[in-house]
């Protein structure tokens, strides 16, 4: 026959051997059996209930044989939600107390000392634990609640512990009300939220003074149980380790309760926060005294922005850079205006020419035109250039009826093969490229229609690479946001998470938007150079001298080339701000590279026409680059071995441009290269002393050299931890040297820089250092921790939508589409003067 229940309360005991049963309401026997109490063993065991008070500390002792049971009782309201935190304070020992504390809905247990485990089953015991207990919404308006508080252990001797229950003050956070608690690893805090009417969003920042002890920060569910542990907090919902600054934005359709925690702990090592590791364990189950790790935080929950802002922010930026549109849609036709008045300015009633009529234009440089190659020389400035013989090396003289009719040839029937196939060509090409003084005439005497497919090359390869590039990119992403959003993981991503507004899947979507500058911008290069590229081509087929033989040969490839990298520049740094991080910095990278690369080659391309790289040899070379990005990314960190290869590659590569541009690609690299660069260096350095039969090219591949030298020299000494922007580095810093030396020797040969194109170089640079300015911000860095990323977080500065770094993306996108048109206008001052009076330098 079933005995009547063993639960008996104040100072008796349960002494029944057969199972003990409880009455409805009754729950003690389920405690009995969670810890493990035999009643049918016939051992004594005490089970004491307290009726227990808040904010009163309750000094007791615990043994094997007695349990004690503090009850509670309290008044909860549907309109007010109070916290109740429990503390004990015990000595350490081998046996611990274990405390369990019952709710209606909930369970929380947790013994003491607690025990924590750190990296490599390192052991933190703590002695003072405290515990916030979680507090289920109540339908009714007004309830009161009960719970208990049991206490056990298994150790045959006396253990002492102070027991204290309290109401939490401010458990609930206020609208922009700061509040400062104290939180450690056994002693975690969290509070909850409420959304006001007519917010939908608010931004959660926690702020502490003190760098180190790491801790997270997490966004939870008003659900339990609330995961407030270093082992646990990562279990449910959003969460991020901080140092000094931790900010998390929160959505309201993310919480059907419209409430949320913000839980704090502290963690019990300092390494996921970049912190060192100060111990290390001699044995295996070694405990270790981690000291105090109590840190002072303060917490503010504030409205984040509305509706309203993001649409202010999305329509400013379309603004910004459909003004560029505008700009340049009026200057074309205040330019093709201008074009028509000269036109008919100068030509003459009876459509006579300028030698019928005995005039004489009055200088060729008076003819240059931004929008339109259209004007024509003079009779005797024609007789003069087909008649001299100055300076004219290997000029080839034909009738603009042959070269009209050649324009009139399908280019599918020209193949690269056809490259140097003359003989004249063949037997000369040394002598015309080796002679002291050279002319754009002299370097531009390939088929124009071979190197027209040449250059075109460069775009469609481009667009082929862009197009594989670009798709798996955008796939990874997705799954980056996608982990992001499922696992709650902030860690992932570095954002500027104090200007990070969400839109849809997305968690920062004003660093997405500012770079369609990029993409719209480089659309708009490639719409002018389409307008200058059908003006050229209608010049030739109305055979046009100026077109045919008068200033720099009008390749347009890199161009296309050039406009596409920047749309597919804008197009992969936002797909890099998804989720930016260490791994995928090189989807914001690759492309400025190729931009940079592109640049040089265009460059080296204006006077150099013939001997300019192939689009195979060029994206070769751009694929290296990017290879040993990746490279440094992944195994450059402190690695000095990699380090040494990399400078020694670096020096070797600077070294074999550096002869290829000297001697205009006229050397080879076989086994009689020591021989030739031991003799010359006799003949011209031992046997007398001579100078450099190219003394331009020898000041700029000098310098280029210097340039290198030392950026080498300081990426093996310092090793850089952001080796993707130390490339990016050596590259702006090439293309700088090249752009000021081919400026510098324009100038210097006598030419003039047009009105437009010193505009866009005054107006660029200054742009430039504004972007650079701002570049330099840093508002998050993935060379550090991600909590040690989030202490250069910034608050939004334009719109209250647009940080420091969404100014940089529109800045630099600007200032790369004004370099382009600096590069394109450069040498418009050219167009009416023949390639043979143009110098190569």
């Amino acid at each position: 026959m079933m005995s009547r229940s063993c639960w008996k309360s104040r100072h008796k005991s349960c002494r029944e051997p057969a199972p003990c049963w409880t009455r409805p309401g009754l729950v003690a026997l389920l405690w009995l059996c969670v810890t493990q109490i035999d009643c049918g063993s016939g051992e004594s065991k005490n089970v004491i209930q307290k009726d227990a008070e808040f904010d009163v500390t309750y000094n007791d002792t615990v043994t094997s044989e007695n349990q004690t049971i503090y009850a509670f009782n309290h008044t909860v309201s549907r309109n007010k939600t109070e916290g109740v935190r429990v503390s004990v304070l015990s000595q350490l020992s081998e046996s611990p107390i274990l405390f369990v504390v019952r709710q209606k809905q909930a369970v929380l247990s947790f013994q003491v000392p607690l025990i924590l485990r750190g990296l490599y089953q390192r052991k933190y015991p703590y002695s003072h634990v405290a515990r916030t207990l979680c507090q289920p919404p109540t339908r009714a308006a007004s309830e009161t609640q009960y719970f208990f508080v049991d206490v056990s252990t298994l150790s045959t001797q006396g253990t002492n512990y102070q027991l204290r229950v309290s109401r939490v003050e401010s458990f609930t956070l206020q609208t922009d009300k700061k509040f400062t608690f104290t939180a450690s690893p056994s002693q975690p805090q969290y509070f909850k939220y409420v959304f006001p009417d007519g917010v939908d969003t608010v931004i959660v920042k926690v702020n502490s003074g003190m760098a180190f002890p790491c801790s997270v920060m997490s966004i939870q569910d008003i659900l339990c149980p609330v995961y407030d542990l270093d082992n646990n907090v990562a279990f449910l919902g959003m969460y991020q380790t901080m140092t000094k600054k931790g900010a998390i934005t929160v959505q309201k359709k993310d919480f059907p309760s419209n409430s949320f925690y913000v839980v704090v702990v502290v963690k019990t090592e300092d390494e996921a926060c970049g912190g060192p590791l100060l111990f290390y364990p001699l044995r295996p189950d070694e405990l270790i005294d981690a000291g105090n790790r109590s840190k002072v935080l303060d917490v503010m929950v504030s409205p984040a922005i509305n509706s309203e802002a993001y649409v202010i922010g999305m329509l400013f930026c379309l603004g910004i850079f459909l003004s560029f549109y505008l700009l340049t849609l009026l200057m074309a036709c205040v330019e093709n205006k201008r074009m028509s008045k000269k036109r008919e300015l100068f030509q003459n009633p009876a459509d006579m020419s300028p030698a019928e009529t005995g005039k004489t234009p009055a200088s060729p440089y008076e003819y240059g035109s931004f929008a339109d190659n259209s004007s024509t020389l003079s009779s005797e400035a024609i007789t003069d250039s087909a008649t001299s013989t100055d300076n004219n090396y290997g000029f080839m003289e034909r009738s603009l009826d042959s070269v009209g009719r050649s324009r009139q040839e399908s280019l599918s029937s020209v193949e690269e093969d056809d490259y140097d196939t003359l003989d004249d060509i063949d037997s000369d090409k040394n002598i015309v490229r080796t002679k002291k003084y050279l002319c754009v005439s002299d370097l531009a005497r390939k088929d124009k229609r071979i190197l027209s497919k040449k250059y075109q090359i460069y775009f469609w390869n481009i667009a082929t690479i862009a197009v594989f590039y670009a798709l798996p990119v955008i796939q990874l992403v997705i799954t980056y946001q996608t982990v992001v959003n499922v696992t709650g993981n902030q860690d992932i991503c570095y954002y500027n998470f104090l200007c990070a507004h969400p839109l849809g899947a997305l968690s920062a979507s004003n660093n997405i938007l500012s770079n369609v500058g990029y993409v719209m911008l480089g659309l708009l290069f490639l719409l002018i150079v389409l307008k200058r590229d059908i003006v050229h081509k209608r010049a030739l087929v109305r055979n046009e001298l100026n077109a045919l033989e008068c200033g720099i040969p009008k390749h347009f490839g890199l161009f296309y080339a050039m406009g596409t990298a920047l749309m597919m520049e804008g197009l992969l740094s936002a797909c890099y701000h998804v989720c930016p991080n260490y791994t995928n910095f090189q989807f914001d990278t690759s492309f400025m590279y190729m931009i940079a690369g592109l640049c040089m080659l265009k460059l080296y391309q204006k006077r150099h026409p013939d001997i300019n790289a192939s689009a195979y040899t060029a994206y070769a070379c751009l694929a290296m680059v990017i290879f040993f990005s990746v490279l440094g990314v992944v195994f450059g960190r402190g690695n000095t071995a990699f380090w040494i290869v990399f400078s020694v590659i670096h020096i070797l590569a600077t070294l074999l441009l550096s002869i290829q541009l000297y001697y205009m690609g006229r050397w080879r690299f076989d086994s009689g290269i020591l021989r030739r660069m031991v003799y010359i260096v006799y003949t011209d350095c031992i046997r007398q002393c001579s100078g450099p039969m190219y003394i331009d090219r020898m000041v700029l591949l000098v310098m280029g050299n210097i340039v290198n030298w030392s950026l080498a020299a300081y990426g093996l000494i310092e090793r850089p931890n952001d080796f993707a922007s130390y490339l990016l580095a050596i590259g702006i810093c090439n293309l700088l040297l090249y752009f000021a030396f081919y400026i510098i020797m324009k100038l210097r040969s006598g030419e003039r820089i047009q009105c437009f194109a010193l505009v866009c170089i005054l107006f660029t640079a200054v742009v430039w250092g504004f972007a650079l300015y701002f570049f330099f911000q840093g508002l998050s860095t993935w060379q550090k921790t991600p909590a040690e990323s989030r202490e250069h977080n910034r608050d939004c500065i334009l719109l209250s939508f647009f940080d420091d770094h969404d100014i940089w993306h529109f800045l630099s996108s600007i200032a790369m589409f004004g370099s382009f048109l600096v590069l394109l206008t450069l040498d418009d001052d050219l167009d009416t003067i023949q390639r043979d009076k143009i110098y190569v330098f």
